[in-house]
């Protein structure tokens, strides 16, 4: 009966601490599908140095990045306690020398010597985003998204998944076009 309700208050602050990280950051954890995360790496082009991850949520981009990157250093950012604690017992589990997890919010982050950036925010996330990309990214790094696009951009190379949305996928240079005028 204890370890019943142990568990139950476990699930309970759980599911409490996504709730209260979705209200707060704007959006849920989502996993990355298959298809959309193939496309994704098909897309990618050939890096070495750093890769940002934003948003790791429960790591199905992180730990895949780090397996078509082995040379790259992988950082993976999550704001979200649960997921973050999920992705740090998954690399205790299933360790990877190039993947490091950064528990906090990115945008205070600092992401100058990215040679590349994945995301999957939200319209909000990606106009916040596309601002300290404009500012921090040097000229040629690379910003690959899907689903939302990087706002006042035209993409370099657009794919769309072999998911049920044909989800788009869309690839940028920094610094290949100018942000627009405000």
């Amino acid at each position: 009966m204890h370890l019943q309700l142990l568990l139950l208050l476990l699930v309970f602050l759980a599911g409490g601490s996504i709730v209260w990280s979705t209200l707060r950051l704007g959006i849920s954890p989502m996993p990355t599908g298959r298809c959309v995360r193939a496309t994704l790496l098909a897309l990618a082009p050939e890096v070495e140095g750093e890769l940002h991850e934003l948003g790791a949520g429960w790591g199905t981009l992180a730990w895949a990045l780090a397996e078509r990157f082995p040379r790259a250093r992988v950082i993976a950012w999550e704001a979200s306690p649960v997921p973050y604690l999920f992705c740090w017992l998954r690399l205790w589990a299933q360790p990877r020398a190039n993947l490091t997890l950064r528990f906090g919010d990115f945008l205070t982050g600092d992401l100058r010597s990215a040679a590349l950036v994945t995301a999957y925010l939200w319209t909000g996330g990606m106009r916040a985003l596309a601002t300290k990309l404009d500012a921090e990214l040097e000229p040629g790094a690379w910003v690959l998204t899907h689903t939302f696009a990087w706002p006042g951009r035209t993409a370099d190379r657009t794919a769309r998944a072999a998911d049920l949305y044909r989800t788009p996928v869309y690839l940028y240079r920094a610094g290949a076009h100018p942000p627009p005028l405000k």
